[in-house]
């Protein structure tokens, strides 16, 4: 347990645009309540591509106020998915993350660099 620690706390806006979100965090809730990680995602005007480690496809749109945002910033997941094999350090950084609604980064530097 040396190694182990808790990880830092990160504070995000609560209202944070859906993509921006995804882009962070490399996660994605199923409607089953079971955490993916996320292999690849692209943009594509209103819409995104996202494909998870284990190779579902889907096509999502950009909402603050969509299931999987609300799902991600309240943490309303019973699992992780077995076959996307999410990292432990990384399931712990996300339990870590604080979504606060006057408190936090809103994300915006994620739009100049891509």
């Amino acid at each position: 347990m040396s190694n182990e620690h808790a990880p830092k706390k990160q504070y995000y806006r609560k209202n944070v645009p859906l993509f921006r979100l995804i882009q962070k965090v490399k996660l994605w809730p199923s409607r089953r309540g079971i955490l993916h990680g996320v292999k690849s995602f692209k943009v594509r005007g209103p819409f995104a591509e996202l494909v998870t480690h284990c190779d579902q496809r889907m096509v999502i749109r950009n909402s603050r106020n969509s299931r999987a945002a609300r799902w991600l910033r309240n943490k309303w997941v019973f699992e992780k998915c077995a076959q996307c094999r999410i990292p432990a350090w990384k399931i712990r950084k996300f339990e870590a993350t604080v979504f606060a609604e006057h408190w936090g980064s809103d994300l915006t530097e994620m739009e100049k660099g891509e």
